[in-house]
């Protein structure tokens, strides 16, 4: 009898093998996932300075961030470890300027090791056992001046959705992470902005921007039902991500890390 295969990788990181059609369909193809997709189409050119450079997509999954820019004249390297989301992001990005290479973030000095001048990296790193030792990666491939496009899964916003449905002793207790065994796919690493500046000022960058993702959405009792409570949900959204207090509890946060040093930052696998 064969053995199941474990979701978790050898560095103990959550990886989504076998995953790219529930991500296809019930994630992305979502409310949840449409409302992520359309901030950042509306957050990404208002934070980032884009003037049609290389851009390294690090765990790009199913390819939408990396269509995305290349779309509008950056030549991409997407780097994926899941096969299987790689096929799906090769088909539906067929004929676009974009390079495919299946590595995890920690084989990025083997795979894509160039300094980069804009790196993109949302929803991975509160999938990795080591999330510091992921930035710190990440900081090392980055040109002086360089930007870091960063979007983790907020802690504190856990904490809260959490309160909100009632799992009060959960919360007081503050056992917040995934196991990353269930199909509900709780992150096992969520993080907090206070770690985000820590990390950030550890490895030569500096944040010149944050925005909070799904400010309001994932808290709401009865969600959207009609094309104009959409609308309006998408209005408060867009107002509101980047104001005090609201983007602090946005589910994910969306940040712009710049390399300000000149040094060579410390690479750590």
């Amino acid at each position: 009898m064969s053995l199941p295969v474990s979701p978790f990788s050898s560095d103990g990181d959550r990886h989504f093998d076998g995953l790219a059609e529930k991500f296809a369909g019930s994630l992305y193809g979502g409310p949840r996932g449409a409302l992520r997709l359309a901030l950042l189409d509306r957050l990404l050119p208002e934070m980032l300075r884009l003037d049609d450079q290389p851009v390294l997509d690090v765990g790009g999954g199913l390819g939408q961030l990396s269509g995305w820019f290349a779309r509008r004249g950056h030549a991409v390297t997407l780097v994926e470890p899941a096969a299987d989301m790689l096929d799906h992001a090769r088909q539906a990005l067929a004929g676009q300027p974009i390079t495919f290479v299946e590595a995890s973030l920690q084989a990025l000095p083997q795979r894509a090791a160039d300094p980069w001048p804009l790196i993109v990296c949302h929803a991975v790193l509160e999938w990795l056992h080591d999330p510091r030792a992921a930035l710190a990666i990440l900081a090392g491939h980055l040109a002086p001046g360089g930007q870091l496009s960063l979007m983790v899964f907020n802690r504190d916003a856990l904490r809260m959705s959490n309160v909100v449905k009632g799992n009060l002793e959960k919360a007081l207790d503050d056992r917040l992470e995934g196991t990353g065994k269930r199909q509900r796919l709780t992150p096992i690493s969520p993080l907090t902005h206070d770690q985000i500046e820590t990390w950030s000022a550890e490895n030569g960058l500096t944040i010149e921007a944050v925005a909070g993702v799904r400010v309001f959405h994932d808290y709401l009792r009865h969600p959207p039902t009609t094309e104009a409570d959409w609308t309006r949900l998408v209005a408060l959204e867009q107002r509101y991500c980047r104001t005090e207090p609201h983007w602090r509890l946005g589910r994910y946060l969306l940040y712009t890390l710049v390399r300000t040093d000149t040094a060579t930052c410390s690479r750590r696998s």
